[in-house]
């Protein structure tokens, strides 16, 4: 029996294809969080590495240039590298949010503190940079600096965007695009950059990231309101009461009378949530339809990411990206 018999999900599929690849960027990982005068560093950084996490991004990137015929060794420092940028994000993001679960685990911010989170995060985007000029490429180092500018833009964007009723599906998408998406699409422009892909092909690459990136941050706003926290490893609800304006709740806005308007008002815009106030926030959801239309576009992003890569070269890692569009919504098929 074939391994892609045995193992069923799509990810597992393709960690088990990369698995030699996968165990290379582990243990140059391993070696570059480590340092000698701040123990707190490797502390801080394994506890959310090691967590478990599906290392989607780094995949993508060892997958694509092999894909594209690479057969080299910076494919890896370069997977490291998007896996450094993505950990680093993650200790900041759960600093600003204020998290107190990550990935079914307590956020590195309530074991240690604030301050330990944002330095090792800090850290973690100086060893990205350090990986990304050993490739020697200024292509892929212009394409990795840019993505995580675009990603801290978006961060920030967010700040203002997140609790103003005013923001609309276009600003929601510019959010996604730099806080999620940019990382996605670095991810596999730089495994057909690193091949020496034609122009058309690295393109294809990036837009196959791009879409495959907001269809996962579609799928995660979803499930705040219609998921498992057992099965998610966040708490439902957990956006809502952070107050951040996603795509269900703009769809919901956008069709809302005078009343829910006033109510998505107080607890998103004036931040005043008393008991209840999620249960009521889902039934408005459930009411004008904004869960099924946020999942409709879930599933028209993943489509989108499959067709982009139709005109690369038949190949089972080809079959494996599809695929993996596929699981990323699956979630809530």
């Amino acid at each position: 029996m074939s391994v892609d018999q045995v193992v069923r999900k799509p990810h597992e599929r393709l960690a088990a294809h990369l698995g030699a690849g996968m165990e290379a960027v582990n243990a140059l990982i391993r070696e570059r969080m480590a340092s000698r005068h701040a123990p707190r560093i490797p502390e801080v950084t394994a506890h959310l590495v090691e967590a478990g996490g599906k290392r989607l991004r780094p995949m993508l990137t060892l997958a694509t240039a092999e894909l594209c015929g690479y057969d080299g060794p910076y494919a890896v420092h370069l997977a490291a590298t998007v896996e450094f940028i993505h950990t680093a994000t993650l200790l900041h993001d759960d600093v600003v949010d204020e998290s107190a679960q990550r990935r079914g685990r307590p956020t590195a911010n309530l074991l240690w503190d604030n301050k330990s989170s944002v330095l090792v995060g800090d850290y973690l985007f100086s060893r990205s940079f350090q990986l990304m000029v050993e490739a020697g490429s200024l292509r892929v180092l212009d394409i990795l600096a840019n993505a995580s500018a675009t990603i801290a833009e978006g961060e920030v964007l967010q700040l203002t965007a997140a609790q103003d009723l005013a923001t609309d599906e276009a600003v929601y998408l510019q959010v996604v695009r730099g806080k999620t998406a940019a990382l996605f699409s670095a991810a596999t422009e730089v495994g057909g950059v690193i091949a020496g892909a034609p122009d058309d092909e690295v393109r294809a690459l990036y837009d196959y990231g791009d879409a495959l990136g907001v269809a996962f941050q579609i799928v995660d706003d979803l499930l705040d309101y219609a998921g498992d926290a057992a099965a998610t490893g966040k708490n439902v609800g957990d956006d809502f009461r952070e107050r951040k304006l996603t795509l269900p709740v703009i769809k919901a806005v956008a069709l809302a009378d005078d009343a829910e308007r006033a109510f998505w008002r107080r607890v998103i815009e004036k931040g005043e949530q008393r008991d209840g106030d999620l249960d009521h926030a889902i039934a408005l959801l459930q009411r004008h339809g904004a869960l099924e239309a946020t999942r409709a576009d879930a599933l028209m992003w993943a489509e989108k990411a499959k067709t982009s890569i139709d005109m690369l070269p038949a190949h089972e890692l080809r079959d494996m990206l599809r695929d993996l569009a596929d699981y990323v919504v699956a979630r809530i098929s």
